[in-house]
């Protein structure tokens, strides 16, 4: 079920509206002439939108936390010289009212501050009456309620030029992104609010600029709206963040190598892929049917189990099931880590199935 908010179009005078819109600049502003010479040559490569971090929420205490409002006239300047609009991002009331003062364009609000309801209305208290444009990061867990919760409160208080920025979730697991995209939490914001433009922040993905490519390619296949990179024009000097910086001419190559396609579906195209799709529905129905009938034999295991007072969890089995599933969608193309969701799901709702009979005394 879509959720409607009162959005407006992401537009800025004189800011080119096609897709992708780009916003790019430094991890943190670390100097005025590290600042101005990063805009600088990220102007001169048409980028609009100039991003620094001014206050830094770092996940220990004793590093670099940014240089706070000393650093907004150094946004100012690059506004002045360059013409680019300035963002960056704000946690508090405070932040807001400096920010502001200064001259700043955008605001963003970061992925711990998504995760505090408190915090985002403090942020949405601060910008009552105001028509500025806000993006806000992805909580830094995968809680879409969370995120959407973060807009509805923006827009209670009158904000109506926003975004979403998808810079990937935390997880305990290894990875090789930094944090990974989980691409079917934005899908499904994207789906519950479809006029909410999404920008996707393949640095935060990723942690180290190897990948930046790959996942920039994703996002505009996707059909998301732009990308908020981290460009500096020394990364290896940076003083936060420095493995997924790239340089403004970096940056420029990398841009131009991505191909974006159509997101509209032309009249020559549609039978070919109404075909298609009436194949996947006719699978899926299967699917469905199959899974109906799963559920029904552990119902009956379930009320076996209860019978003979055995508990719901049998991690041999589980191992079993889930190396050998694992090892079968090998064979058929299929990724570990989907046929790992997948059998998890599986596994999460046959339980749930069992604990219903377990804990109805009635069966």
């Amino acid at each position: 079920m879509s959720i409607r908010l009162n959005i407006e179009p992401f537009t800025m005078p004189g800011l080119k509206t096609e897709r992708p819109l780009i916003i790019a600049g430094p991890c943190s502003a670390e100097s005025e002439k590290q600042t101005l010479e990063t805009a600088k040559q990220l102007s001169k490569y048409g980028i609009q939108i100039f991003r620094a971090g001014i206050w830094k929420p770092r996940t220990r205490p004793n590093t670099f936390e940014g240089y706070g409002e000393k650093a907004l006239p150094w946004l100012k300047k690059v506004k002045q010289e360059t013409g680019m609009y300035t963002a960056t991002e704000v946690a508090n009331a405070k932040h807001v009212f400096e920010a502001l003062k200064y001259g700043i364009d955008i605001l963003w609000i970061g992925a711990r501050t998504t995760t505090n309801p408190f915090a985002v209305q403090e942020v949405a208290d601060a910008l009552k009456g105001l028509d500025i444009p806000v993006l806000v990061k992805n909580p830094v867990n995968p809680d879409i309620e969370l995120w959407i919760g973060a807009f509805e409160r923006l827009n209670d208080a009158g904000i109506k030029r926003m975004a979403a920025i998808h810079r990937g979730f935390s997880a305990y697991e290894k990875s090789v992104y930094r944090n990974p995209p989980q691409w079917e939490v934005p899908i499904e914001l994207k789906r519950r609010i479809p006029n909410l433009p999404i920008i996707t922040d393949p640095s935060h993905i990723c942690g180290t600029w190897e990948r930046l490519f790959e996942i920039s390619q994703q996002a505009m296949d996707l059909d998301f709206d732009g990308l908020i990179i981290e460009s500096h024009i020394n990364p290896d000097e940076a003083l936060s963040d420095a493995k997924q910086q790239i340089t403004p001419s970096e940056l420029k190559t990398m841009l131009d190598k991505i191909i974006l396609r159509k997101a509209e579906i032309s009249e020559e195209n549609k039978p070919t892929l109404e075909q298609l799709r009436a194949i996947i529905d006719k699978y899926d129905n299967e699917i469905m049917n199959i899974l109906g009938k799963r559920m029904k034999i552990a119902d009956e295991i379930g009320s076996y189990k209860k019978a003979n007072n055995i508990t719901i969890l049998q991690s041999k089995r589980w191992d079993e099931i889930l190396t050998k599933r694992i090892s079968q969608g090998k064979m058929l193309g299929l990724s570990s880590e989907f046929v790992t969701k997948i059998f998890r799901a599986i596994h999460q709702e046959s339980i749930n199935h069992q604990e219903a009979i377990m804990n109805n005394p009635k069966l």
